[in-house]
């Protein structure tokens, strides 16, 4: 009877540390099925019936009934709130090549976008099936109250950058609990426009957003920016899916406080730009004489993340997943890293000193076909990182799985469902 009791105990424990150390994208249930939409292109959206105006200054809703037109700046000002019903589909475009289609929720407004899993709201392109591709509108930017670690130089401000009318809209300020509204089950498809070379607006812009804004169950496809350009503020995240952007799928700046939870980024290389193209992208500033020191920098707690490269031909095209840079904070956890070349870059600038490497936390995480574990831009670090971090001491799970057998289903045609095999009985709640 002891030995039957002792067994029971022991498989106990065993299970109980086997789901502590569930990595990836979790649930009972694929939580993805029925909202999401991995071949948009092929989509037959009904044709817009009405256009938004460019100025938005009191509560309005959008009805399902309806769809809309966003073909210029659409500013949401004087504290009105913009109301999205479930099912509704805005169809954004170009207007001229420098005002192309933008939401733009301005500091004290709100948008809420509340979608259902059965009926959820679209943003998407105005083109037809088939022709429509990344760049053809601009995408959802969203002004918030929350702090930001930057000092306002109109030559370098984010807002002169995307062309956004400055007597409008701005960002930052001191309400970490700011409420920006609700995106819930809302996808955004074939925005990202380029302005130049240098300057784009991205998919979608969380500028000085803050912690009360509810940001849960969001497809980002075929950005030809980033997906998400996180940029101060304190955000949390759940159940995000970035999906074949062409720049970073999340990019964080300006001293965001950042929490994500159960969320993806899927990477194609022939989707991914000829530059820098990462997951995740963090920085505290682009110099440090534009930020405000006194301020907070840039810490990113992620959890429960799949990044994951659905092409394996080995053809070079897909960079790190996460390249981080100086003065910033890393809290990566309980993950999963399929199919890259390093898993983090560090930037040149941070030195293998104890301060630095208290700053980055790894932890329960498993990296399938990736060439490198830790690099630095800096080559004569490399030698002595190949010992940082220790895997076992971290619960590094190294392996060279294929993905169709590491995940338990990559078709993208039908419902894919990117969690690790093995983990779809497990519960995060």
């Amino acid at each position: 009877m002891k030995q039957k009791l002792f067994l029971v105990i022991c498989i106990t424990c065993s299970l109980t540390l086997f789901a502590q150390k569930n990595n990836g994208i979790i649930g009972d249930s694929n939580w993805m099925n029925n909202w999401t939409n991995f071949k948009p292109i092929t989509v037959e959206y009904p044709e817009a019936n009405e256009v938004l105006p460019d100025v938005i200054d009191k509560n309005t809703t959008l009805v399902s009934s309806k769809t809309y037109q966003l073909t210029n700046r659409v500013y949401v000002t004087n504290n009105a709130t913009l109301t999205i019903e479930p099912g509704t589909v805005i169809r954004g475009g170009i207007g001229d090549i420098d005002y192309c289609g933008t939401l733009i929720i301005t500091k004290g407004a709100k948008l809420i976008a509340e979608g259902t899993e059965k009926a959820p709201i679209v943003f998407t392109s105005d083109k037809g099936a088939t022709v429509r591709k990344p760049g053809n509108w601009g995408g959802i930017i969203i002004l918030g109250n929350a702090p930001v670690n930057k000092i306002d130089k109109d030559d370098k401000h984010l807002l002169t950058d995307f062309n956004i009318d400055l007597a409008k809209a701005s960002y930052g300020g001191d309400k970490p609990d700011d409420n920006s509204g609700i995106l819930k089950y809302v996808r955004i498809e074939f925005g990202g426009k380029k302005i130049n070379g240098s300057k784009e607006i991205n998919a979608l812009i969380l500028a000085g957003v803050g912690k009360k804004t509810n940001l849960d169950h969001i497809q980002v496809s075929y950005s030809n920016g980033d997906g998400y350009h996180i940029v101060g503020g304190e955000v949390v995240m759940n159940n995000l899916i970035s999906f074949r952007s062409d720049d970073d799928d999340f990019d964080f700046a300006e001293g965001t406080q950042a929490t994500l939870t159960n969320s993806i980024a899927i990477r194609h290389p022939f989707s991914s730009g000829s530059g820098n193209s990462r997951c995740f992208e963090i920085d505290s500033y682009d110099k440090p004489e534009n930020a405000d020191l006194t301020k907070k920098l840039t810490n990113v707690t992620a959890s429960n993340m799949t990044f994951v490269n659905i092409e394996e031909n080995n053809q070079g095209l897909i960079r790190e997943a996460i390249y981080l840079k100086e003065n910033c904070k890393l809290s990566f956890t309980n993950s999963v890293v399929s199919g890259y070349a390093p898993f983090l870059l560090l930037g040149e600038k941070i030195t293998l000193s104890p301060d630095n490497f208290s700053k980055i936390v790894l932890k329960n995480i498993t990296l399938n076909r990736c060439k490198e574990n830790l690099v630095s831009e800096e080559q004569s670090f490399n030698g002595k990182l190949k010992y940082w971090p220790d895997p076992e001491a971290m619960g590094f799970e190294i392996t060279t799985t294929p993905i169709v057998d590491f995940f338990t289903s990559i078709d993208l045609k039908n419902n894919p469902d990117f969690r690790k095999k093995g983990n779809a009985i497990l519960v995060n709640k």
